[in-house]
């Protein structure tokens, strides 16, 4: 089992290490384990160091045709933001965990839950920004992993 912490900044996890067994098979060269245990510290790793907060601003939109969202898009969903900004302007998002990711293995799956939330600014002609609004997020992910023809395959189900 190990343990995964930002560099140069140790502190102990809010968990403890469960044990787990690995089966006794010999009909392979190489076997990998990994434990629940590992993955939690990682995610707590992760989070302390704030990468799991990230800005989507106008630059990425450039990048990404289908990340084109402007004020005029969150005013024909929200009409508070229609009365606010008459003049379409571009929107910048941020996104950032608000407890660390929770991270648990099923025997041929794992399950990601994550509480967050997301503020949309709207990027004004002098480059500042006025919040438009802040909305709470909550995921739940599991995803399956399968060995098929050789290949690692996955499967990812958005649960809620």
């Amino acid at each position: 089992q190990g343990i995964v912490y930002p560099g140069g900044n140790y502190s102990a996890p809010p968990f403890m290490a469960a044990p787990f067994t690995v089966p006794d098979q010999s009909d392979c060269m190489l076997y990998l384990a990994f434990s629940q245990y590992f993955f939690q510290t990682s995610s707590f790793a992760y989070y302390t160091a704030g990468a799991f907060n990230i800005t989507i601003a106008e630059e990425v939109s450039r990048t990404c045709s289908y990340f084109n969202i402007s004020t005029e898009i969150f005013g024909s969903i929200i009409p508070e933001v229609a009365q606010y900004s008459v003049t379409p302007y571009p929107v910048m998002l941020k996104l950032m965990a608000t407890e660390t990711p929770i991270i648990s293995l099923q025997q041929d799956s794992f399950t990601l839950e994550i509480q967050g939330s997301m503020e949309v600014f709207a990027v004004l002609p002098d480059s500042s920004t006025q919040s438009l609004f802040t909305m709470s997020i909550a995921a739940n992910t599991s995803i399956a992993v399968n060995i098929f023809d050789q290949k690692l395959m996955g499967s990812l189900c958005l649960n809620r």
